[in-house]
């Protein structure tokens, strides 16, 4: 990933936005010590998702991990889910992710059998 002409991993993008919020609240953005908790949860676990993707085979397992982090912090925000909601969600998206990403899923000898 390239971002100003730089290649930055997925980690220091984490660590630069954990440290410009910690710089914002330090300046007088109104979030409580539970906001700032979530917003590095949430940038770790996009962090992650991001890794995801970008490696391969993808591990669908921390895509949906992330989600999962995600849709736990920002009850920080106000936006609380059910663990009952993020369980559904999670498992929803494990369903989409294993059907776009089957390649990546499947173990290697089923797909060796079935392409001969």
């Amino acid at each position: 990933m390239k971002i100003l002409g730089f290649r930055a991993e997925p980690a220091v993008i984490a660590y630069v936005v954990n440290a410009a919020v910690a710089l914002l609240v330090s300046f007088g953005l109104p979030f409580s010590d539970g906001q700032v908790d979530a917003v590095t949860v949430i940038t770790t676990a996009l962090a992650a998702a991001v890794t995801a993707v970008m490696t391969r085979p993808i591990v669908v397992s921390t895509l949906t991990g992330a989600l999962a982090s995600v849709m736990a912090a920002l009850a920080a925000f106000k936006l609380d889910f059910s663990p009952e909601q993020i369980g559904q969600s999670v498992a929803f998206a494990s369903i989409v992710l294993a059907l776009l990403l089957r390649q990546n899923v499947t173990p290697a000898p089923a797909v060796k059998a079935g392409s001969s």
